[in-house]
């Protein structure tokens, strides 16, 4: 004899607490990913399985009322189980108590029936939890990322910063550059992601009003000679953050495209930052700067702006070296820079063969690593000798 609704329910009530044990029994005979838990979750698993079991007596009851099903399993769960238990595993445990149920109602065809909707509409009620939690942990990953890039940007730093930076799940190893560039119209923050994998590389993106800046890092640390390959066995080459900067390139607006100056490590990349920011801001006046540049390359135009790190770097990195490596090689530099470039004019006034100057010219490339006799490199070098001159003492004074 077929029961009523009624008796159903009654039924179902009686044998709630039967259905929540064999259930919990089931997921630890069929699922390992269950068994292998720390307790706390395991009960917080249990916990929803219950709730499941509960839920569906009431919407049993009144099927209309769908809309709360989220809710009121997933309720008793804490917030952490969303990250440690996937929506496979989910759809998982759904499976494991409607066989539960089923076994247990055999015969009664319209309780199976029910049954069955009640999974499809629980299943659906899975999926829209977890995509308002990624949605969710998406808008305050972004908002943590802009926090992050704030704080390399302005240099201020606090003890919390490697947590934040864990949290956001970086993938660099080493050393680290800032990429500075306009925002494009349409930004496609996913595409940039993807081709700094496929670079293995690793991005972090803020949008700063009209600035566009990449913190890039390699996500693969770089082979040592403790970390030496296996015979035969393929090793990729290391790229540089140029190479990787012209990849990310097409993302960037229209405009100058400035890359700041490799620094060891995270910590570390205000330096390059604003190194990135100041070249930026004077890149328009370089004609044919290319695109990207390098921030050091755009060191004379930094320096007339003010830049005090792009004044030490050019008094520190060509004045200083060549003082002390030979005043000959200054003297010969003055000179050569003075006569418009032109070896002869140099040789005349040194009282030298053509030959001495280039052979001098050389020696002052290998000391500093540029080259006097490009024009732009030229311009570079002589920025060097007179902002290092000028810190020099008067003669005079020193005759006192």
């Amino acid at each position: 004899m077929a029961r009523t609704k009624e008796q159903t329910l009654a039924w179902l009530r009686t044998v709630s607490g039967e259905l929540s044990t064999a259930t919990i029994k089931k997921l630890d005979e069929t699922l390992p990913w269950y068994g292998d838990m720390p307790p706390g979750r395991r009960s917080a698993v249990g916990l929803v399985a219950q709730a499941g079991i509960k839920s569906f007596i009431t919407w049993y009851d009144d099927p209309t009322t769908t809309t709360w099903i989220a809710s009121d399993v997933f309720g008793a769960a804490p917030r952490e189980l969303l990250r440690s238990v996937s929506l496979q595993q989910t759809l998982q445990l759904i499976r494991v108590v409607v066989e539960v149920v089923e076994e247990r109602i055999k015969g009664d065809q319209s309780l199976r029936e029910a049954i069955l909707l009640y999974s499809r509409e629980i299943a659906f009620a899975s999926a829209d939890v977890y995509a308002r939690a990624a949605e969710a942990r998406g808008l305050w990953d972004a908002r943590l990322e802009a926090l992050v890039v704030d704080s390399i940007l302005s240099g201020e730093y606090d003890d919390e910063l490697p947590s934040r930076i864990a949290a956001l799940g970086w993938h660099g190893h080493g050393a680290v550059s800032v990429l500075v560039g306009t925002t494009p119209r349409m930004l496609d923050v996913d595409q940039l992601r993807r081709t700094s994998r496929h670079l293995a590389a690793d991005v972090l993106i803020g949008v700063q009003g009209g600035r566009l800046v990449l913190v890039i890092g390699r996500s693969q640390p770089a082979v040592g000679a403790a970390d030496e390959p296996l015979p035969g066995a393929a090793v990729e080459p290391t790229l540089s953050f140029m190479e990787i900067a012209k990849a990310l390139e097409p993302g960037f607006g229209p405009g100058h495209l400035v890359l700041g100056h490799e620094v060891p490590s995270l910590v570390d990349a205000s330096r390059s930052a604003k190194a990135a920011l100041a070249g930026f801001a004077v890149a328009k006046s370089w004609r044919n700067a290319p695109r990207p540049v390098y921030a050091d390359d755009l060191l004379p135009e930094r320096a007339l702006a003010g830049d005090p790190l792009a004044r030490s770097t050019l008094v520190n990195r060509v004045y200083r070296p060549l003082q002390d490596q030979s005043p000959e090689l200054m003297t010969t530099l003055w000179c050569y820079l003075d006569n418009g470039r032109s070896l002869e004019g140099t040789a005349r006034e040194l009282f030298v063969h053509p030959n001495t100057v280039r052979y001098r010219l050389k020696r002052v490339s290998h000391v500093i690593g540029w080259d006097a006799t490009g024009a732009r490199e030229a311009l570079i070098l002589q920025s060097a000798l007179i902002l290092g001159s000028m810190n020099e003492p008067d003669p005079a004074v020193r005759r006192r």
